[in-house]
């Protein structure tokens, strides 16, 4: 049973109760509750307040939607072609892929070494289909020629 969100208290206790599971951003949850029914004014005012509690952050969403997906294997393009896609400011997104600490070389060769064995592209068919696995993964050719040229491993 779907409980209707027709008063304040109905819509912030639902965006809670999404929260509670994972992080949300503001756009993912005003999208969530409005397929619940509740009114656009409703959800601006309870979100309001969510944020001004702390409880709802776009900062905390971005940082835990980077860290699932780097540890998923997925690359800097990638994972900011799908916080674009969410609704994020490009300015947001890129302080928070600067400011993750995340060392996507690395991240690339353990990819690599998963999905290849760490095994070289023997010819131009085997290095273009690494190549485009790397790269929809969301790394860039310049890092991913880095693996092919060793040069990624030694660093």
């Amino acid at each position: 049973m779907i409980a209707v969100l027709d008063t304040l208290v109905a819509v912030r206790r639902a965006a809670m109760d999404l929260l509670a599971r994972r992080e949300h951003g503001r756009v993912e949850l005003t999208r969530k509750l409005r397929q619940r029914g509740a009114s656009p004014e409703m959800i601006d005012t309870a979100l309001d307040r969510l944020t001004e509690e702390g409880l709802l952050s776009e900062s905390r969403y971005l940082e835990s939607f980077i860290s699932y997906r780097a540890r998923s294997g997925y690359g800097p393009m990638r994972i900011r072609e799908e916080l674009g896609q969410r609704g994020l400011q490009r300015s947001d997104i890129e302080l928070a892929l600067r400011e993750c600490g995340i060392d996507w070389q690395e991240q690339l060769r353990d990819v690599w070494q998963r999905k290849f064995a760490g095994q070289l592209p023997a010819d131009a068919r085997e290095r273009a289909r690494q190549g485009r696995f790397l790269a929809y993964r969301g790394y860039p050719m310049e890092m991913i020629n880095r693996v092919f040229s060793r040069r990624g491993l030694d660093d």
